[in-house]
């Protein structure tokens, strides 16, 4: 059976773990390393997992889940480079980082698989693009999505998409909670208690996006649905437009993908 240890145990791999027991996979074949001593026995507790140095887990696992921030990637590697075997799986969880940066500081041949997950990883509704590197055969991926797939879902991408990937899913999320503050404001602005706005705006992005997942219709076409002529929906639409929030997104987008690359070229000469 396949040991896996998650390589930095915050939301991220916390949520990794719980999704991966809740898939099925036994206590005594996950692993987590946590520089907090404190943080790291309460997992402990909760989980059933031992919690373990990056030395151990490179040489117990045969699967090694890196999700530390990028800024922390240069100690770890440093730390993992003498301890991971040729036939362990690396795979990287860090924004903005390329598959060719382990590559070049860990062992020559070992393999490498790169995704970008986003937080609803916590409750179970992840996006994940994966992405293999020079090494990572196509069973590499295959267990890979498998693991994911605990979490959410999972597409294949060219690691060349990868920074487009984070600019849209990866950061994704926060747009939209960004989106939904702004109506909750908005409904406060217009006389309704904040709580209720609370309960408005949550289950209509809700339902909304369930429409989306489950009708197969385009965005468009779900919008004009709601959007009578002369009715309210299409004089919101029309100030929305005239403000430029549609070229608002797209700038915005474009720089969370600027700065994806810039995170990777940071690693360049290392």
């Amino acid at each position: 059976m396949t040991t896996i240890a998650v390589l930095g145990a915050g939301k991220i791999g916390e949520a990794l773990l719980s999704g991966l027991l809740q898939a099925g996979r036994a206590p005594d074949r996950l692993l987590f390393t946590e520089r907090h001593p404190e943080r790291s026995a309460e997992l402990s507790r909760r989980y059933g997992i031992r919690g373990t140095d990056v030395a151990t887990a490179a040489a117990e696992a045969d699967v090694l889940v890196v999700a530390v921030k990028p800024q922390d990637i240069e100690p770890l590697l440093t730390e993992l480079a003498p301890a991971v075997g040729p036939g362990t799986l690396v795979v990287s969880l860090c924004a903005g980082l390329p598959t060719a940066l382990f590559e070049r500081r860990l062992p020559e041949g070992v393999p490498v698989v790169r995704v970008m997950p986003n937080t609803p990883m916590v409750v179970g509704e992840a996006m994940s693009a994966i992405s293999g590197g020079r090494h990572a055969g196509p069973e590499h991926l295959t267990l890979v999505a498998e693991l994911l797939g605990s979490v959410g879902k999972v597409v294949r991408v060219p690691e060349s998409q990868q920074d487009a990937v984070t600019a849209l899913s990866g950061s994704g999320p926060a747009y939209f909670f960004y989106l939904v503050e702004a109506m909750i404001d908005a409904g406060i602005l217009l006389g309704i208690p904040r709580a209720v706005a609370t309960d408005l705006i949550i289950q209509s992005a809700v339902g909304a996006a369930t429409m989306l997942r489950d009708s197969g219709e385009h965005p468009v076409t779900l919008r004009e649905a709601v959007t009578s002529p002369a009715g309210t929906t299409i004089m919101a639409v029309r100030e929305l437009e005239r403000h430029g929030v549609r070229a608002a997104l797209l700038a915005a987008i474009e720089a969370a993908r600027d700065r994806s690359e810039e995170l990777g070229r940071e690693h360049e000469r290392d």
